[in-house]
């Protein structure tokens, strides 16, 4: 089975892809649609044994003749058990086939987008993606609950029924699987056909008002300050103006398909009364045998009225699966190697020609850049704002494809994987975020097998101590999403603490110090400087004091690329030089 649809996959093959992903559990999913076979096939037993019995009965009380009075009893007290019991397993075993499937589903989908993040995501809000994990994922529910069980059921409904007349009165066999037919394939297909549109437009507004709904929230203090608050507004009520108008199309489709089937099941039920007393009275059906068919025909609709709503809903169901599924299937922008990792011994650094853009068309960030840090050496990056210093450092996480060559201990890029390579190269980012959790979890994402005495020593390298000793709950306080209940200067120091954690032996800081006043400045370079020997350091910065006793040479970077790499001592030499005799312009 093809694990890659195109966007134009038909409606069964994206639905047998779907069926695909569940196939580990398709041991619940059988057992439930076991269970939901047996409480239907039961309920239409009970319900034709019952008129069949109390009808011989009748004429029995009416006649003085004898009959077998308990096998019809125990077939009622038979089907009434295995009615409700069937039924309870059904809820009980569908349910959890459900919900492990989806719990798969959203792992699957989970695992297909680490890959793709950030460099194939970034087109994509926060919010839509959310949209797909949760609210497409759950949308898949209706592929098993809403289609394969109910279709399966009416199945062997319509077989079961249509093999018990021709057993009982042979010519209404084919009016009654017209009739059929007419309930559970025709208006089906058609209610598919017509809410394909209006289901897409339900995911699509449900995603936009999301969407609307987390930017209002997040920038709620701009809409006040500049009085847009009404106005986006407006956006969210458009939206839902056009959900509830989608929504409406697809009810008054459920109500339709949902009074077909009534209208057949009478239908068929009145053919049977006629066809049946017609019988009678030429002989050929006993009178307890019409009663019989006169109750199994509608209750035998009663397995084929859910068909229709569900399948209004199929289309919904299917947008979101080709939603999700157009996702996973994006290509990985930056493909992991075939082969296990290279093991080297020493960690040279070495770049030559490297280019980066954000995009097909959009201009290079990086063009042409060649660096150089030996193992062990520290290297200052400076440059202004927009130089591209911060793209080096995605290029170096290996989070977007590049042009170029980069080697680690004479070994290409392109041989490492993407997580054992970002274990050699740790980097603090300028905005490092901080999950949800407590501070200890937060370090511990470095390395979640770390003792508590390597957590102090990474706190101390950080200058973290003071902070964390103010802390009533100390290392079990909570920091919030995104880091909100620390200021921006701790959140940094916390990420410098978690990236020294996983001890790397090489270091990327991207602008360490920014938000930190001067003593802290200090006191942090001191502390680093012991916490980098030995380590191949690249330190993005602007703030050139108190560099000299700490990285060894000056890279300077312009338009995206590197223009000089100098010592720090001619750097300094240098720029002093230019703050003494400043030039015009």
């Amino acid at each position: 089975m093809s694990d890659q649809p195109s966007h134009s996959d038909s409606s069964l093959v994206v639905l047998w892809r779907l069926f695909g992903l569940m196939r580990n559990q398709r041991g619940w999913m059988a057992l439930g649609l076991a269970m939901a076979m047996l409480s239907t096939l039961s309920g239409i037993g009970l319900m034709a044994i019952s008129g069949h019995f109390i009808t011989s009965m009748a004429l029995v009380g009416a006649g003085g003749v004898a009959i077998n009075y308990y096998t019809p009893a125990a077939l009622i007290r038979l089907f009434a058990i295995l009615r409700t019991g069937g039924r309870y397993a059904e809820r009980l075993l569908t349910h959890e086939a459900t919900l492990r499937m989806l719990a798969r589903l959203r792992v699957w989908l989970f695992g297909r987008l680490v890959p793709l993040a950030p460099a194939a995501l970034g087109e994509l809000r926060s919010a839509e993606l959310f949209s797909r994990l949760r609210a497409d994922v759950d949308a898949l529910e209706h592929a098993y609950l809403g289609v394969l069980i109910p279709l399966l059921v009416a199945l062997l409904t319509m077989l079961v029924v249509v093999a018990a007349t021709l057993v009982y009165l042979p010519v209404l066999s084919l009016p009654l699987l017209l009739f059929f037919l007419l309930g559970g394939a025709l208006l089906p297909g058609w209610m598919l056909r017509h809410g394909r549109a209006p289901g897409a437009i339900v995911v699509a507004c449900n995603e936009t008002m999301r969407a609307l709904a987390a930017d209002g929230l997040r920038g709620r203090a701009e809409l006040a300050l500049y009085g847009a608050e009404e106005a986006h507004a407006d956006k969210l009520a458009a939206v839902a103006a056009r959900l509830r108008q989608a929504q409406c199309q697809l009810d008054r489709l459920q109500a339709l398909g949902s009074g077909s089937v009534m209208l057949a099941a009478q239908l068929a039920a009145l053919c049977t009364l006629l066809w049946g007393l017609a019988a009678q009275g030429g002989g050929l059906l006993a009178g307890p045998d019409l009663v019989m068919l006169v109750l199994l025909v509608p209750a035998a609709f009663e397995a084929i009225a859910p068909l229709p709503e569900a399948w209004a809903q199929l289309g919904t169901t299917l947008v979101s699966a080709r939603r999700v599924f157009n996702l996973a299937d994006t290509p990985i922008p930056v493909p992991e190697p075939g082969q296990p990792s290279p093991r080297i011994d020493r960690y040279d650094l070495r770049l030559r020609g490297v280019r980066l853009r954000y995009g097909g068309q959009s201009p290079w960030v990086l063009d042409g850049v060649d660096l150089d840090i030996a193992q062990g050496r520290r290297v200052a990056l400076v440059g202004a704002s927009g130089a591209g210093k911060s793209s080096l450092v995605n290029v170096l996480s290996r989070l977007y494809p590049c042009e170029g060559s980069i080697t680690l201990g004479g070994t290409s890029f392109d041989a490492w994987r993407g997580d054992d390579l970002r274990a050699q190269i740790a980097v603090v980012e300028q905005r490092p975020y901080l999950f949800d959790a407590s501070l200890r979890d937060n370090l511990r994402l470095a390395h979640p097998e770390a003792s508590e005495a390597q957590l102090q020593k990474a706190i101390e390298q950080a200058q973290l101590s003071d902070y964390v000793a103010s802390l009533p709950q100390g290392l079990r306080t909570w920091v919030g999403e995104d880091g909100i209940r620390v200021s921006g200067g701790e959140a940094r120091r916390i990420a410098i603490a978690r990236a020294l954690l996983a001890d790397p032996p090489i270091l990327v800081l991207d602008e360490p110090t920014e938000g930190l006043d001067a003593a802290t400045v200090t006191q942090l370079y001191a502390a680093l400087d012991a916490a980098m020997k030995g380590r191949s350091v690249l330190l993005i910065t602007h703030r050139l004091g108190g560099l000299a006793n700490l990285v060894d040479d000056v890279a300077t970077m312009q338009q995206g690329h590197i223009v000089e790499c100098v010592p720090i001592a001619d750097y300094l030499d240098r720029l002093t030089l230019r703050e003494s005799y400043p030039t015009r312009g």
